[in-house]
């Protein structure tokens, strides 16, 4: 089973682009299906042709244009655009050009078109962390009315919308789909295996805190485990060098703030219970009404991002980081920081984002042999504020996305290309190299069922009802683009000592309540826009039932940990 990336242009030379011009027909469909996906498919090959023959005749009335496509750097998105998007060009003969930016930079080219008009890209593979903000603005197109109108003559009969597992994530309170999965990954606990199951490790782990080494089901064990392994001496494991309980990031950067954003408050406890994000109050603290409205992000107005709870989460992730985390690691970003685990030095990660996968597979210094690993994968841990039915964990929905201000005749161009991508012909291939699964028939593909022993729970994870728990950012944000940068930079001064967490969140809530303000007075949202609550005395939101929460006496809960083996059975 060859799962690398291809190169362009081995691809490219399989499609015969380098000896002549394309042909836009199955010619080159059929050459494309040779050489880059055999029987890594869920269709046969009759019905990958029949699926290629789609994307030829709805092609035809675009051959010859040039469309230009964005989303974010990762191995997913590298292979789409190095060995999809030449592949799409030879078959339909609309030349694509895939570009590949920082995850910061696709929102922001998303917002510059949305506030200028401009078509800059005509789609984008954008988080459907800004469901809410297509929703409120209206300015990404509904696709569920595009498919039965405008786009119906370019929508793919085996599309199968049913097959795609964050369909969810995707859809806005009033019952529209618009955004078009392409990758998911989630945030999982990584830990080294190997050296969990050492049974001198184990001994002198029991020995010092009294309780077994395993899985940490709270921030309390995670701390314990952290503070073990940080500067331990693993020679007797043929480990060399220093060894780390923890590893994370802390750059005053874009990335900074997702690293919030993504699910760590509500794994601390800080939002509401409910399912896939918190109501009323979610993981950015930011509160709504019974009519969807936002009403508050501080606690004085019944939000809690400056509440005791979230204090606590930002504390714990500083202290964590200078405690137990390698050096460097302050001053890394999301992808710097993300390979590390792989070199073999670190003991655990809270979490880490399974795009990463791919480089510890690649490592052979944490993989086994027999190309089984020497980590796994668990569900992460949570926080002394943390109740069941609290979200638990977060998941990354790229999705395509398109917006009002694309000609429709560029519209259609793009969207073949998205159906392309995310097609039952190519997922599992995609899949395979980027491990970011989106459609229930690749994740029970027999070829994933052969390497799931390779990939340390993951394949077991997204088989399991439990990966439903893990969301994206749901829709009580208003405004994704104005609201995310603001929890880096300020989330960077408490990072960096110039202010302290609680100050820096007391920034952080005011500075949101004023974008939410902003959104009010103009009204351009409508009736499911922003609506202030009325400041109250922080200690009257405090004191009653939910979110936010009081401060607890104690944050230093009993540690508790599970056996990973008995854990994985929950997921079977």
């Amino acid at each position: 089973m060859n799962l690398k990336l291809k190169s362009t242009t081995a691809v490219a030379m399989a499609l015969g682009l380098l000896s002549g011009p394309a042909f836009a027909d199955m010619e080159a469909a059929r050459a494309f299906l040779d050489s880059e996906i055999g029987d890594m498919s869920t269709l046969s090959r009759a019905d990958q042709e029949a699926e290629m023959q789609f994307f030829v005749d709805a092609a035809e009335p675009f051959a010859g244009m040039e469309i230009k496509v964005v989303s974010e750097t990762i191995d997913t998105h590298s292979y789409e655009s190095q060995v999809l998007a030449p592949a799409f060009t030879a078959i339909t003969g609309i030349q694509v050009t895939h570009d590949l930016i920082g995850e910061g930079d696709v929102v922001e080219k998303l917002q510059t078109q949305m506030q200028s008009g401009e078509n800059i890209y005509d789609a984008y593979v954008n988080d459907s962390d800004l469901i809410g903000t297509h929703w409120r603005y209206q300015q990404a197109r509904s696709l569920t009315d595009w498919m039965e109108g405008t786009g119906a003559d370019v929508t793919s009969p085996t599309l199968d919308l049913d097959d795609f597992i964050g369909i969810q994530f995707t859809t806005a309170p009033d019952g529209d789909l618009y955004q078009l999965p392409d990758q998911q990954f989630a945030n999982l606990y990584w830990f080294r295996y190997d050296w969990f199951n050492d049974e001198k490790n184990k001994a002198d782990f029991k020995e010092a805190y009294g309780y077994d080494l395993g899985v940490p089901v709270n921030w309390s064990a995670y701390e314990d485990i952290a503070e073990f392994f940080t500067g331990r001496d693993l020679s007797h494991l043929g480990v060399e060098g220093e060894v780390f309980g923890n590893m994370d990031y802390g750059k005053k950067d874009p990335s900074l703030g997702w690293r919030y954003t993504d699910a760590w408050m509500s794994m601390a406890g800080m939002g509401s219970e409910g399912e896939p994000n918190g109501l009323p109050v979610d993981e950015w603290g930011i509160r709504v009404n019974e009519n969807s409205q936002p009403v508050g992000a501080c606690v004085a107005r019944g939000g809690a991002a400056n509440s005791p709870a979230a204090v606590y989460a930002v504390t714990k992730a500083i202290e964590w980081l200078d405690k137990y985390a390698p050096p460097a690691a302050a001053g890394m970003t999301f992808s710097e920081a993300g390979p590390i685990p792989a070199q073999g030095q670190i003991a655990q990660q809270m979490f880490m984002y399974t795009t990463f996968v791919p480089p510890l597979v690649a490592s052979e210094t944490v993989m086994n042999e027999d190309g089984t690993p020497k980590w796994r994968l668990a569900p992460s841990p949570h926080g002394v504020y943390w109740t069941e039915g609290t979200k638990v964990g977060y998941q990354d929905v790229g999705s395509w996305t398109i917006l009002k201000s694309t000609p429709d005749e560029r519209a259609k161009a793009a969207w073949l290309y998205a159906q392309f991508v995310t097609s039952k012909t190519v997922d599992v291939k995609k899949s395979h190299v980027g491990l970011t699964f989106i459609r229930e028939s690749t994740i029970q593909h027999d070829s994933f069922t052969e390497r799931a022993d390779k990939l340390g729970g993951l394949v077991e994870f997204y088989r399991s009802p439990a990966r439903v728990a893990w969301s994206p950012t749901g829709t009580n944000v208003p405004d994704y683009p104005k609201l995310a940068q603001l929890w880096w930079q300020n989330i960077g001064d408490a990072m960096s000592g110039a202010k302290t967490p609680q100050g820096a969140l007391d920034q952080l809530c005011e500075d949101m309540e004023s974008v939410l303000s902003r959104l009010e007075r103009a009204g351009i949202q409508g009736d499911i826009g922003p609506k202030l609550n009325e400041e109250r005395d922080p200690q009257e939101w405090l004191s009653e039932p939910g979110s936010p929460k009081a401060k607890l006496e104690n944050e230093d809960e009993e540690p508790e940990t599970v056996s990973y083996d008995e854990l994985i059975k929950s997921w079977q």
